[in-house]
């Protein structure tokens, strides 16, 4: 797990209202571990998990149980995530869909919602369209008050490899 910001030391002082933004990494225990460790520093943290409906191309794995569309797809990993973070006693505030295009789906969230950080969680470099975009990086550059933190998570066993 790799953890990274444009300030040191803690996220915040009171409580904070914190975006998860994660797809194929939603329901990882490296992201789970990071949600944790925030709960740690700040037990009132109220936590937002966007999901970006991702094109199915982009996507290494597919849910099972979520066939045809980026948005079926994005609504039963936000689920999915939701009920592995619930077992470990976090409550989400809210779990929301957004763009295919996850910095679009960022900003969009950005706009409507006052965050004291972002945590990005993405799959290794190599394996993540999200790295080869920069987007940690390009979150930090358009928001240099808010909080990146980058977790680099391992893909699940749970999914079906996608086709082609």
């Amino acid at each position: 797990m790799s953890s990274k910001s444009g300030r040191g030391g803690c996220i915040m002082n009171s409580v904070a209202r914190v975006l998860l933004v994660a797809h194929q990494t939603a329901d990882s225990p490296e992201l789970k571990s990071k949600v944790l460790e925030l709960l740690r520093d700040d037990p009132q943290a109220e936590f937002v998990l966007l999901v970006p409906a991702t094109r199915l191309g982009y996507l290494l794995e597919l849910e099972e149980d979520a066939h045809g569309s980026p948005l079926t797809q994005a609504r039963v990993r936000a689920q999915r995530a939701r009920d592995f973070l619930a077992q470990a006693g976090v409550r989400l505030a809210a779990t929301r869909i957004g763009s295919y295009d996850p910095l679009t789906a960022i900003e969009e969230e950005l706009r409507a919602e006052s965050y004291a950080a972002v945590v990005i969680c993405t799959l290794p470099r190599g394996l993540s369209h999200w790295l080869r975009m920069d987007l940690p990086a390009q979150v930090s550059r358009r928001y240099p008050k808010l909080q990146v933190l980058h977790v680099i998570a391992q893909r699940s066993q749970r999914q079906t490899p996608a086709r082609g």
